[in-house]
């Protein structure tokens, strides 16, 4: 990402309760609801957040998803969302205007109000998505068309509310969000970008280890 055309706000931030909504089925915390700011960012995310199955969701590598709203009106026009759907039904924390998965890269730090944040990954939904929106193809559609939205890891805590999100440091182009989601994310082979891999030099957390499969 080029740090002098990224341009955008927080326009929402969201967070929930662990709730048992499927009978049988474990616990979520998918349903999010909008937040007053300034809200504290700690390493693991919205200090008012929660997550229900920590193995899986939330955590140092997975503590902030922020997804596009830009997204939302391509999902109603397909039929996966009823018209009128506003930002939070994807289970997202932040939500944006003006930037998806093709303009930001692995690596990319943020500063977002006073805390500062690295994309980690993008999102690999579980069935919880499908079971959230009622469908079973919601998870493989995220998937498909790439709008997954990405991870963020906390470098530094703060306060955040919406507001101007700024670039502290752009890093590979080639790294997309999008593309690195295509191709399978994580876990692979090249030597090379694991050595450039900014996301993987300067994290102090597990995700610091991670590769990306590349051909």
């Amino acid at each position: 990402m080029s740090t002098d055309t990224f341009k955008t706000t927080v326009d929402g931030l969201f967070a929930g309760a662990v709730v048992d909504r499927w009978e049988g089925r474990p616990s979520s915390a998918i349903a999010k609801t909008p937040v007053a700011g300034p809200v504290e960012i700690g390493f693991e995310g919205l200090l008012v957040d929660a997550q229900a199955d920590r193995t899986v969701h939330g955590g140092a590598e997975k503590a902030l998803h922020h997804y596009a709203a830009d997204h939302y009106a391509a999902w109603i026009a397909e039929g996966y969302l009823p018209g009128g759907t506003r930002p939070a039904a994807f289970g997202e924390n932040l939500s944006t205007l003006r930037v998806t998965e093709e303009q930001v890269c692995i690596g990319d730090v943020f500063r977002l109000g006073t805390a500062r944040v690295q994309i980690s990954q993008g999102r690999q939904p579980c069935w919880k998505l499908n079971a959230h929106r009622g469908r079973d193809d919601m998870a493989a559609a995220f998937q498909k068309t790439g709008r997954t939205g990405w991870y963020y890891r906390v470098l530094e805590p703060g306060l955040v509310s919406r507001g101007s999100v700024r670039v502290a440091r752009a890093a590979l182009p080639q790294w997309t969000v999008l593309e690195v989601t295509a191709r399978g994310s994580l876990g692979g082979s090249s030597r090379h970008r694991r050595r450039n891999c900014r996301s993987c030099r300067n994290s102090r957390t597990a995700g610091a280890r991670h590769s990306l499969r590349f051909p």
